[in-house]
């Protein structure tokens, strides 16, 4: 159940981003945008990772700011991969469009992270 509900909020912050980001966009079918979904969501899962660790100093030195750089990479990564199987998901730039859809995707994921609890977490914070 948390596997979908991660899914689920995943998909609604990438629909947010498409929808106040003009340069970044989608134009496919329901079950297209459900498969951008799936692959960004892959993308956080597995790629953000390794990138996290091999730009470890580059983080420290920054003081945490270049994790907006390592958020848009994997979600321009997401496009690319989006590209290639034809789904629809574009960005226009990837300095303006992808970094400002990282951001979007990351507060909307942490609004939805806020108000749905994930495993149990409402019962030891009552």
């Amino acid at each position: 159940m948390a596997i979908l509900l991660s899914f689920l909020g995943t998909a609604a912050a990438l629909w947010v981003a498409q929808w106040l980001i003009d340069g970044f966009d989608f134009s496919g079918t329901w079950w297209q945008f459900l498969i951008a979904a799936v692959i960004v969501g892959l993308a956080n899962a597995f790629v953000k990772p390794i990138l996290r660790l091999l730009s470890l100093p580059i983080i420290a030195l920054t003081l945490g700011l270049f994790l907006l750089v390592v958020n848009a990479l994997v979600l321009q990564f997401a496009v690319w991969l989006s590209g290639i199987w034809d789904l629809g998901l574009t960005s226009d730039g990837f300095f303006w469009d992808t970094i400002l859809a990282s951001i979007v995707v990351s507060i909307v994921g942490w609004l939805i992270g806020a108000v749905i609890p994930d495993d149990g977490k409402m019962s030891r914070l009552t």
